[in-house]
């Protein structure tokens, strides 16, 4: 029978077996036939013995030990009654056995349409065939492991189930994939795992998965085995109403969102790194809130599995893992499910941009450049110290396009908003001379980047009709929101970050110098038709020492907060979907910090909780008025009555919906002057009804009043055939709603 082994095994196999550099241990390894009979071959080093029974544990039969403590055990059986369900009973020591099915006699769970998509860049559910997933085979439990290392010359599953020993559990490639994959028997959901790469130079690694869907609490940096099955969604109605929507149906939704940072929104406990809420926890009390605002969605930051707080999520990881600092992945489904109960969308920020360097991430993967350039000059952003992702290479390309779906279709959300979008698209964004490589035609257009959006965001909108996805792109680049099918990168909504800057710009000017830079204040509208832009008063103009939004004010405080109740009334009024982040709508005065809460306790203080109210009711105002969202994308929904009036620092402008009815005129003073009788020009005769000011006294400001309704007088002014007067409060926003006629 020994003789019978020793035909079968291949002597170099079984070297490189022991060196612990095979790549194909299947074809050594378990149970094959073999003549008219079958060989049964195990590696277990440390193992004593080792027994082959059927899978109810009858007829045994045990291996002998190929070679001196080598570890490897073999048996020649002459006839072929086993099947491949056997178990094996391992014995280490006198009463130390595991019992278990043998790792290497189960079957690929990837077929070659699956490589070949893969390869391709078109298999848009990899994550389901790539990562940890428990599964059952055969009647055996355990879990799959699969991951792409194309580069290495052997890979290993280590975790607390093997005493991280890379000898144990040694995948297989698969064909000329570069994929190498694994069932390992009796693993369970919450097993801690890495995979062991050995590399073409003989290093050793140990890295994360990279379709994890779990991870470790940081500092630790381990995989985690999660079952994202099982979940009981409660969000059918909200799921199929979202599946009715089109491109154009978003555009004519009214969107009030929320930005947040769930770990600092609100902490359980202070000055303690780990003081997080849970998503549960979370869930209730951001739901009430944003529903007691008006908000229609909220926008998450920071998500995605990410090492270093102080990134806010944006150098991830785990790309297809929610981060750990709030719960585990049913967790998070029971937030966004939550969320979508209530009537509340919810928006991820997704950073397909770059990774970090950190070294259990994605970086040098298998030993060499695989998800980032090969060449640095296309491979790194030098001023931020991370990698950039290759999107020449088909498989990176897949890893991102299935990673927006996976969020979208495994946990609902209801929209990705892409981070660093410039820096993707120019292949010079924040490099010096030197530091870059043109394309072949001799420019900065990132060609692979521009094919990567067309593809992802004309897919994204076939697969999960009435999901969003925003690009947060800060440059002029044309067709950001024109579908890839007309030759524009596909994106359903743009941040106005154009808009932001200049707006801000203006605002932080004191009053007197506002006069010279009306075209800050007016600009926005010679292009506010060539995307489908989203008005943003975000996170990044509240960190990195540019202060809070109401300490970039003018004046004394009750001037400041003048000049942001302002502010935000022409936002608000403005064509372009709403975004504010958290904090700005009680007027926090100190800069936002990831490392506490936001300063609730302001909420006692008169002019800042004034201040949430005002927020309020410019959510409600604009949430019940379809004239100030319906067509934020169509010219009709916007006429400057007057944009010309640079030495006082006003304007006034219309907003129109679909009818003739309830329509909006918004009159803006941006000076600490009330000015007496003053005439505005009005799109047609008829009542003026008052409807908000931002000078209210219930809001905190002076309180200086008009007439409830106002009719248009046959006055020739500011180009108009009527006009109305009116008293014009310092700094403020005043808005009437009229008919037209």
């Amino acid at each position: 029978m020994q003789e019978k082994l020793d035909q079968w095994i291949n002597w170099t196999e079984y070297d490189e077996l022991l060196e612990g550099c095979h790549n194909a241990p299947h074809n050594l390894l378990g149970l094959h036939e073999f003549g008219k009979g079958q060989v049964f071959t195990v590696y277990r080093p440390e193992a004593q013995k080792i027994t082959v029974t059927d899978n109810k544990g009858n007829h045994p039969i045990e291996l002998e030990q190929v070679g001196d403590g080598s570890g490897f055990f073999g048996k020649y059986v002459p006839s072929q009654k086993y099947k491949k369900n056997y178990l094996l009973h391992i014995q280490y020591g006198e009463n130390d056995v595991v019992v278990t099915a043998d790792p290497y006699a189960f079957d690929s769970q990837l077929t070659d349409y699956d490589l070949y998509l893969f390869a391709e860049g078109n298999h848009y559910n990899i994550y389901e065939k790539l990562g940890a997933h428990p599964m059952k085979i055969n009647g055996v439990e355990g879990v799959h492991f699969a991951v792409w290392a194309p580069h290495a010359r052997a890979v290993s599953v280590v975790g607390d189930f093997n005493m991280w020993d890379g000898r144990l559990h040694l995948m297989r490639t698969l064909a000329v994939s570069g994929i190498y994959e694994i069932f390992i028997p009796n693993v369970k959901p919450g097993a801690v795992y890495k995979y062991q790469i050995l590399t073409r130079n003989g290093d050793i690694l140990m890295k994360a998965d990279p379709y994890a869907n779990c991870a470790q609490m940081r500092p630790d940096t381990a995989s985690v085995v999660a079952d994202l099955r099982g979940y009981a969604w409660k969000d059918k109605k909200w799921m199929a109403e979202r599946q009715k929507e089109s491109r154009k149906d978003l555009c004519k939704r009214p969107m009030a969102i929320y930005e947040m940072h769930l770990g600092s929104w609100k902490k359980r406990v202070e000055d303690d790194d780990n003081g997080f809420f849970s998503y549960r926890e979370l869930a209730p009390m951001v739901a009430d809130y944003v529903k007691e605002m008006g908000y229609t969605h909220v926008e998450l930051m920071g998500i995605a599995e990410h090492p270093f707080d102080g990134s806010w999520g944006y150098q991830v990881t785990s790309y297809y893992a929610p981060t750990r600092r709030y719960g585990d992945p049913q967790d998070f489904m029971y937030f966004v499910d939550y969320m979508h109960e209530q009537g509340i969308g919810v928006i991820l920020d997704w950073v397909p941009a770059h990774f970090p360097k950190d070294a259990h991430g994605l970086g040098l993967f298998d030993g060499q450049p695989l998800y980032e350039h090969p060449d640095p000059r296309r491979g790194e952003h030098p001023h931020w110290g991370t990698y950039i992702f290759n999107y020449n290479k088909r498989e990176v390309s897949n890893f991102l396009l299935a990673n927006g779906l996976f969020w979208m279709k495994k946990f609902h959300v209801d929209g990705l908003r892409v981070d660093a979008v410039a820096s993707m698209l120019y292949l010079d964004y924040g490099k010096d001379d030197g530091e870059w490589l043109p394309n072949e035609d001799g420019g900065n257009e990132n060609y692979d980047a521009i094919n990567l959006f067309r593809h992802m965001n004309s897919e994204f909108e076939k697969q999960v009709p009435g999901c969003m996805i925003i690009a947060e792109e800060s440059t002029a680049w044309p067709k950001v929101t024109t579908p890839a099918a007309q030759n524009g990168l596909g994106f359903t909504f743009k941040w106005n970050m154009g808009w932001m800057n200049d707006f801000l710009e203006y605002m932080r000017m004191d009053p007197l110098f506002r006069s010279g830079n009306h075209g800050r204040l007016t600009f926005s509208m010679d292009y506010a038709y060539s995307e489908n832009f989203v008005q943003v008063l975000s996170h990044d103009e509240v960190v990195h020492g540019k202060g809070s939004m109401i300490n970039k004010m003018p004046g004394e405080v009750d001037d400041k907060f003048a000049n942001l109740r302002a502010a935000y009334g022409f936002m608000y009024g403005h064509p372009g979907k709403k975004l504010l982040f958290m904090g700005q709508e009680f007027a926090q005065y100190r800069e936002w910090s990831e490392k506490r809460s936001l300063d609730w306790y302001l909420l006692g203080e008169e002019r800042n909780a004034q201040m949430q109210s005002y927020v309020k009711e410019l959510n409600k105002l604009y949430r019940e008025n379809e004239a100030l969202y319906v067509n934020d994308y169509d010219m009709m929904g916007f006429e400057w009555m007057s944009c010309m009036n640079a030495d006082q620092s006003t304007v006034s402008f219309v907003r129109r919906g679909l009818t003739t009815k309830n329509q909006f005129l918004f009159v803006c003073n941006f000076t600490p002057v009330t000015r007496e009788a003053f005439r505005v020009g009005v799109p047609c005769a008829g009542k003026y009804s008052l409807v908000l000011s931002s000078d209210e006294e219930r809001f905190g400001g002076t309180g200086v009043k008009n007439k409830d309704i106002v009719t248009a007088d046959k006055i020739t002014f500011d180009g108009r055939d009527y006009s109305i007067e009116m008293t014009l409060p310092p700094l403020s926003v005043t808005v009437y709603r009229f008919d037209y006629k």
